[in-house]
Parts: structure tokens; sequence; C-alpha cells
């Protein structure tokens, strides 16, 4: 079931910042799983899943769309659940090599590009395309425009499906006008404990071998680490532990990507995705200037992202998947996160 909330106290703002209005989208099913979405940003503005001690929030986030767009404008937005793009993750120097031309991207992230940089999918007001009542759909889409740093205007639809089983089904479909580059994710912080909770009291299982190495700027040099002996071997299941922002290179895309347990409240999350890579990232800190839902203080350990993608940096190494979207191609993603609750 879909309902549609037009966010009234924001009209104003949007119409003068984005030229659109800002509404909140709820889907439903059966079991009273409850998914809040904003056309800002296409983010998940909360998840709400029963547990054996009640209806929890399991996404972290601000207490109005507001704030979001407020963490944007003092530049201290974590991404908190938006879709991240055009490409997801860091280009060293931003900047990358395109059919025998350099691309120069904005550098947003000291000399590295993060996110899409200025020009991102995460700070605008996308579009409502319709909603399938019998699968429980709703999509929207968003055309970013050429020579905002990348080649192309790309026209992007995001399909959010909640299912009756208990699957949040993320879709993500896009065609460019010139060849370009796009890695595209949703950035979604989960805690399983609920928004007071802390990650490291939860258990994880990575279905990798192998992440990839960094240099000290947090670029991948196009080498890969095993698993093995490391802090960061969750193979087996065991706590999540603080530090992790790493890109694991998925073994299969038939087997969950990645599970996460919380034995509090007895909330198993199981992620999906036909993408090469999981980025997983501990974190959640953010500014005082900010206003968290319930008045949370989150902390470094207050969620942990799933970003399934492409490897970051794809386009600067030739040995990384192919992150090309070639003009006449359609670019499509899948990812689901599957709630079992015991």
């Amino acid at each position: 079931m879909l309902t549609n909330e037009k966010n009234s106290k924001l009209q104003n703002l949007t119409e003068i910042k984005h030229n659109s209005e800002i509404s909140l989208y709820k889907l439903t099913n059966k079991n009273s799983i409850e998914v809040n979405i904003t056309n800002y940003g296409a983010t998940i503005f909360s998840l709400l899943v029963p547990s054996k001690n009640g209806k929890i929030d399991v996404v972290l986030g601000f207490n109005s769309i507001d704030e979001y767009i407020k963490a944007f404008e003092i530049g201290a937005s974590p991404y908190f659940n938006a879709v991240v793009g055009r490409f997801a993750g860091r280009i060293k120097n931003a900047q990358f090599q395109l059919n025998g031309k350099t691309i120069q991207l904005d550098q947003n992230h000291g000399k590295h590009h993060l996110h899409g940089g200025k020009y991102q999918l995460s700070n605008v007001a996308w579009n409502f395309e319709n909603y399938n009542e019998e699968t429980n759909t709703l999509t929207l889409s968003y055309l970013s425009k050429a020579n905002e740093f990348y080649p192309g205007d790309v026209t992007i639809e995001v399909a959010y499906t909640l299912t009756d089983d208990n699957k949040l089904n993320i879709k993500y479909k896009a065609t460019t006008t010139e060849d370009t580059v796009l890695n595209i994710t949703n950035h979604a912080y989960f805690n399983l404990d609920g928004l007071a909770g802390n990650t490291l009291n939860q258990k994880l299982q990575i279905n990798a071998e192998k992440f990839l190495e960094l240099d000290s700027e947090n670029i991948p040099t196009g080498n890969f680490i095993s698993m093995e002996n490391h802090a960061f071997d969750f193979r087996n299941f065991k706590n999540v532990v603080a530090g992790i922002d790493h890109c694991f290179v998925l073994k299969s895309n038939t087997e969950p990507a990645a599970i996460l347990e919380s034995v509090e409240n007895g909330l198993t999350m199981k992620v999906y995705t036909d993408q090469p890579a999981v980025q997983i990232y501990v974190g959640g800190k953010t500014s005082d200037e900010l206003h968290n839902k319930d008045s949370v203080k989150f902390h470094t350990e207050s969620g942990i992202c799933f970003e399934t993608q492409n490897y970051p940096d794809a386009p600067n190494h030739e040995n990384f998947p192919n992150s090309i979207l070639r003009k006449g191609d359609t670019y499509h993603q899948n990812t689901s996160f599957e709630f079992i609750i015991s």
C-alpha cells in the first residue's frame, strides 16, 4: 500500500531551492513493515520493522526532511539513506580517461571526488513516476544533466518494492545520451538494535574472500587484501568492529552478500545484490548543528552501511569491473534487503 504526504512546512523552501515539492511516500506490507521514502535524494526516511521487542526504526536519519537539506547546505551530510551517484565512492584526483579524453570532476574530497561531487543525486528532488499497486512498487526518476562534470544526459529510475516476504528491493535503471561512467548505490545506515543501539553488539558475515587495498587517502591501489587472519575477516559470523570503510569483493551473486544479526531484537537482515562488491562502512556521527531522529546522539558506531556497487575508482583501474555506460546501453542494478524476524 502507498500513502503520499506532502511536507507542507518545506513547500516554500523547496520551491525556491529545487523548483519542486518534497513529498513523503509510505509503503507497507501485510507483516506491518513500513518504509517511508522521500523524493529528496530518493531517500529512505525511515524503515520500521517488527521485532521481539516491538516495532523499531532500523535506519539512522534526521528528524525532518529540512535537516537533510541543511546537512548538505553546511557541508556535513552523512548521505543518510540516500541514492548516491553519479559515481558512488572515491575517484582519484577527481579525473579519469574516457574515449581518449581526460574527464575532470569536482574535487569535493580533498583533491579527490566522492559520491558525485557538487552535482549529485542525493540532494535533489526526484520526480514521482508511478506506483504499481500489484507489486507495491514506488518508482522515482531524475535527469542528471550533461556538463555537470560527467558526460551525457543520464536518465535514472529507482524503484522501491516492499514485498510480503519482508524484502525491500531496490532496482536502478539508467540510460545516457553520451558515453559516461555510472555507479549508483543507496547509502542506508542500518542498526538492527534501533536508533540508540551500537552496531558493535551485532554480528556480521560477508560473502567475500578479499577486499580492496587502500592508500593513505583511502583510494584503491588496484591491489587486494586477503580476509584471512585479518581484523576484517567476516567469512564467519563475528561482532562488527569499528573502523570499517572498505570495499569487499563478492564471491557470488546468488548467496547473500552480507548478513547482519541482532540477538537483542531477534532480527536478521540479509543483503542480496547483482553488483561485484559491497562497500561496508561503520559510522553515523553527525554535526551538533543537526537534529537526529528522536534526538539520539549518533556516534561513529551507530550505523553500518552496505553500499552495493562497483569498485571505487573503477574508471582508473583496468583490472576492475567496467563502469562505462555506453550510449544506447541500459544500466541495471538490483539490491534487496531481507528481514527475518525470530
